[in-house]
């Protein structure tokens, strides 16, 4: 089945709660074809999960910003590590990532498979090894990696601290401390770039398939995770 055909939604991300037009319907089946086709930017590699805009707004590079998340209802504030890596070895920065989580986590699985645009549903899990966790993923590393419609968030049970593998395959670390996690990210040579743009944030095409949402049940049942 063609990238094309396992097409899923279109999403402009300043206004994620409707379908407006957008450049894509401009298209012939042959140009979006062809875009959709492009897995390389550069040495930048794409997974199958998400493309970037036909006027590439964003062209997707590796590298890493730091930034402030503001908690709009507490007015709370923490550090953010936002990282975009090449999709030969994203899984593994995400997988060592967790380490510095400790040896438990909570974990949440986050799906937009039956949800409207720019929304997603969560699924948790309380207190799993970090060892068993890492395990099973290594399981369904094609399910996390190339499914636009699939997210993982593990945190410590212990203090605000998360390491989050969002729909667009891009890192996400809330902490205090941000230090283990940037040391991690620029042992795989990955650099600070506080004015990089991420995929995400313009507009952009998400992909799924049947078999990619039977997988993430599956992945539910391994993780202990009742989705009713």
């Amino acid at each position: 089945m063609s990238f094309i055909q396992r097409f899923l939604e279109r999403v402009l991300r300043n206004n994620p709660t409707r379908m407006p037009r957008t450049s894509f319907d401009d298209l012939s089946q042959e140009q979006l074809d062809a875009h959709l086709r492009v897995g390389r930017y550069g040495s930048f590699s794409l997974t199958e999960a998400v493309r970037p805009s036909i006027g590439l707004d964003v062209i997707p590079r590796e590298g890493y910003r730091r930034d402030v998340y503001c908690d709009p209802e507490s007015g709370n504030k923490m550090p953010v590590l936002a990282a975009s890596v090449s999709a030969d070895r994203l899984f593994d920065v995400f997988m060592d990532l967790l380490d510095p989580l400790g040896e438990v986590v909570d974990v949440v699985m986050e799906s937009s498979h039956d949800s409207e645009p720019g929304s997603h549903s969560d699924m948790y899990r309380e207190h799993m090894d970090t060892v068993i966790l890492k395990s099973t993923l290594y399981d369904y590393e094609s399910l996390l990696m190339n499914d636009g419609c699939t997210g993982l968030a593990a945190l410590n049970p212990g203090g605000p601290m998360e390491v989050q593998f969002d729909e667009h395959k891009l890192l996400f670390v809330y902490a205090h401390d941000l230090d283990p996690f940037e040391e991690i990210l620029k042992q795989y040579g990955l650099r600070r770039d506080d004015t990089l743009k991420f995929i995400s944030e313009a507009e952009h095409l998400h992909s799924t398939d049947d078999e990619h949402r039977d997988e993430f049940d599956e992945l539910l049942y391994r993780l202990g995770i009742d989705d009713h």
